[in-house]
């Protein structure tokens, strides 16, 4: 391999490291807090984009959200556009002012919240069963209310620390 194409790689793999959170919302939008964007019942619509691929897989889901005190319980209802269906259960403990931690079956140890004003920052990794095997992946999320009030999550998904996807979720009130 050549020094000049080396050196395109290296540098590609470097610029994609930088992209490992998703951006701020650019207007200022209403204050957000768990609790409050997974309030009761939600219904949504998503899609995960491959980076490298450009191919999609297309979701919706059904949520249903409890707060018993300061532990906040999000039961997600997925259904894949290629028919495949999944129930996957978080469950956050308050873990201070703007904090918390989470976990869901497939996370690997504890996902961390932080709320920050107009935003929700999530970091967890998760394994995915897919053909067969485990894939690990990092999800860096941002949960905003978008423009026409709904919660809406955008996150960069990882492997190994790299950048292979990202993950738009917007959802309303059932």
């Amino acid at each position: 391999m050549s020094v000049t194409r080396r050196s395109i790689i290296l540098g590609s793999f470097g610029l994609a490291a930088c992209a490992r959170m998703p951006d701020s919302p650019e207007d200022p939008l209403a204050p957000i807090t768990l609790d409050t964007a997974f309030s009761g019942r939600a219904i949504g619509a998503g899609v995960f984009r491959v980076d490298l691929t450009g191919s999609e897989r297309r979701f919706t889901a059904r949520l249903n959200s409890r707060l018993r005190g300061d532990q906040l319980t999000i039961v997600e209802d997925f259904f894949y556009d290629d028919g495949e269906e999944n129930r996957l259960t978080w469950v956050f403990d308050r873990a201070g002012p703007g904090r918390w931690k989470g976990q869901r079956e497939d996370t690997v140890g504890e996902a961390e919240v932080i709320e920050r004003g107009n935003e929700i920052r999530l970091s967890y990794l998760a394994d995915f069963r897919s053909a067969g095997e485990v894939i690990r992946l990092g999800f860096e999320d941002v949960i905003y209310f978008g423009p026409s009030g709904r919660v809406i999550n955008d996150a960069i998904v990882t492997r190994l620390g790299v950048p292979v996807g990202r993950v738009r979720f917007e959802m309303q009130p059932a």
